[in-house]
């Protein structure tokens, strides 16, 4: 029987190391589903609810492994239902290809039925790369090119199949002239600013008394050289929630956080730093940086076009983090007075004291603080923790601690609701013997996560670690968008738009298998977690949370203040207990006609 199409590709697929595709099948694609079948098992496909979450999976499946993700959808609503999760691998510069299928060839142009204009919609989420295929002898490049170019410039591309091409017999490309003879195989470069430019860097630095350290996924496996560098500068390190694990929270100079999910250490060492070192991220914030010309700054980013794009940089130093902190470190002078340092330290210890006070202060009926405090030296050695969008990342910003070889992330720079669950399940396929925490507001699970627990009930019985678990806060609120209302805009709580209904998250987990859990009472929380990292099998834990504990910036203006306090007085419908938790929380001493507490 001779080879087709979607047989070459899925073999070329394998030879380029692929292992795993996640997607939604349809007659569109149907053709490369063959293929997958006959291949027994070569590479495995992994059934998604949706295709958007099987685009999320596999931009985790990238994030969580270092190799290439992989998502397949079918022609018209599959392909479209892809986008968001990739532009959420594209915004978080991560190698992703998505194989979409395509209506006939000679149908193509006649408003037949599924057809959809494949090349001009994903022109833009996987600009770096996308065809649609037309002959046989094409694909072969095709592939080579999505793949290479995915991998070397960390970016989405895309290759379109229509149906009938599929089931032709391959065919290679001839040697004739108009013909491409691609082949296999990638290898990271090593990219390393030259010595001229590493010297400036280290003038720099060098020459600063309060140094500050900024680090995000970049800086991921260069843990030991930002310590390094760090020790030597006497510096503070903050992180972006992307490089949230490049460091372990434990080390008393690492402040944590930055940005509105960030923390008040943080904010204070940008805030009165004279050098900045940011280190493989695009942090978006300015008002979390320091002021313009308050300091000097160096950075160093694989990516040329993230380079001096937050912050005006006296250096830019294209290369890879570990490698070049590894080249930097012998020009830089150890500074001897440690003031600076053990001033961020201070603010550090600080600010633990402040977690936990605010942690167990009481709600009604859950403190969502305490649900992520209490998990947090709870959790076993090597965990993924992923959180989804809205105020849950707050709490996982500020309240879960990163230990020595822990894995974490969230949708970055699109920020989109419903990534945490599929970014969990594809976490399970990329470490099967790694236990998964996801944190996840009532509205992602509602939006499409709830699901996506159905993708648990099918797969989890290989997991070689069954320790999966979903934490839901359940607070009946879209509260993320909410306290933006309130504080952004001054608006009090719109309840049409904000409100939505009590979903038993814990039966339905039961229902299909999974095992539940239901906690209404803050003494419950730590026992539900020991019960849950306990269990057999994945676990739902729902947690009745207050939508009233603000979740806030780590400091507030005077303006914020302001337009905050004026939704109170327009008649915010949880007025009551707004004031009663912001006494409680950050905004007590600095509400109008509210003392400290």
């Amino acid at each position: 029987m001779s080879m087709t199409v979607a047989d070459f590709i899925v073999e070329r697929l394998y030879q380029w190391g692929v292992r795993r595709i996640y997607g939604y099948p349809g007659d569109g694609i149907n053709g490369v589903f063959g293929a997958l079948a006959k291949a027994e098992g070569k590479i495995r496909f992994i059934q998604a609810r949706h295709e958007e979450m099987a685009a999320f999976m596999a931009a985790a499946d990238a994030k969580f492994s270092g190799d290439l993700g992989v998502c397949i959808a079918t022609s018209g609503p599959g392909a479209a239902h892809l986008l968001t999760g990739l532009y959420d691998a594209r915004m978080d510069h991560m190698p992703v290809l998505a194989i979409v299928g395509q209506q006939a060839r000679n149908a193509l142009g006649g408003h037949y039925q599924q057809e959809v204009d494949l090349l001009s919609m994903f022109k833009d989420v996987a600009g770096a790369f996308v065809q649609q295929a037309s002959a046989p002898s094409q694909v072969r490049h095709l592939v080579d090119r999505s793949i290479r170019t995915a991998l070397g410039d960390r970016r989405v591309t895309a290759i379109i199949l229509p149906n009938d091409l599929q089931t032709l017999p391959y065919e290679e490309p001839p040697r004739e002239h108009g013909t491409l003879h691609s082949g296999v195989g990638y290898s990271r470069p090593r990219v390393v600013p030259y010595d001229e430019d590493l010297q400036r860097a280290a003038d720099v630095l060098n020459a600063g008394k309060k140094v500050a350290i900024l680090i995000g996924a970049g800086a991921l496996g260069a843990g030991r050289e930002v310590t390094e560098v760090a020790d030597v500068l006497g510096a503070g390190v903050a992180k972006a929630l992307l490089g949230k694990a490049a460091l372990p929270d434990d080390l008393p100079w690492v402040t944590g956080s930055i940005g509105l999910l960030g923390t008040k250490p943080s904010y204070q060492m940008m805030s009165e730093c004279d050098t900045l070192l940011m280190i493989g991220s695009g942090f978006p914030y300015a008002e979390f940086l320091p002021k313009e010309g308050q300091a000097r700054a160096v950075q160093i980013d694989i990516q040329a076009d993230m380079l001096g794009l937050r912050y005006p940089m006296e250096v830019n130093l294209q290369g890879d983090a570990a490698d070049t902190l590894q080249a930097l470190l012998p020009l830089l002078e150890r500074k001897t007075l440690r003031t600076w340092r053990k001033r961020i330290e201070r603010w550090t210890a600080q600010w633990q004291t402040t977690l936990k006070r605010r942690a167990m202060a009481s709600a009604s009926p859950i403190n969502p603080q305490r649900v992520a405090y209490e998990l947090s030296p709870r959790l076993p050695d090597r965990a993924v923790v992923t959180s989804d969008s809205g105020s849950c990342a707050n709490w996982f910003a500020r309240d879960v601690k990163m230990r020595e070889d822990m894995l974490c992330s969230l949708s970055g720079g699109l920020a989109s609701m419903g990534a945490a669950v599929p970014y969990a399940i594809a976490a399970k396929f990329a470490h099967p013997d790694r236990p998964v925490v996801a944190l996840v507001g009532d509205g992602a699970m509602q939006m499409n996560n709830m699901a996506e627990l159905i993708t648990v009930a099918k797969y989890w019985h290989e997991w070689q670690d069954k320790r999966w678990i979903c934490a839901v806060f359940n607070n009946e609120d879209l509260n993320q968008v909410t306290w933006e209302q309130r504080v952004m805009e001054g608006d009090p709580k719109f309840s049409a738009s904000q409100d939505i209904p009590s979903v038993a998250y814990h039966q339905f987990a039961e229902s299909i298998g999974l095992k539940g859990i239901y906690v209404d009472r803050e003494e419950d929380v730590a026992g539900a977690w020991e019960q849950a990292l306990a269990a057999d099998r994945p676990v739902v834990i729902e947690f009745k949370t207050d939508p009233d504990v603000p979740p806030l910036p780590p400091h507030i203006t005077l303006a914020q203040a302001k337009t905050f306090a004026s939704t109170l007085w327009q008649g915010d419908p949880n007025q009551d207990g707004i004031l009663r938790q912001a006494t409680k929380q950050v905004l007590g001493s600095i509400l109008p006609g509210k003392g400290r507490r």
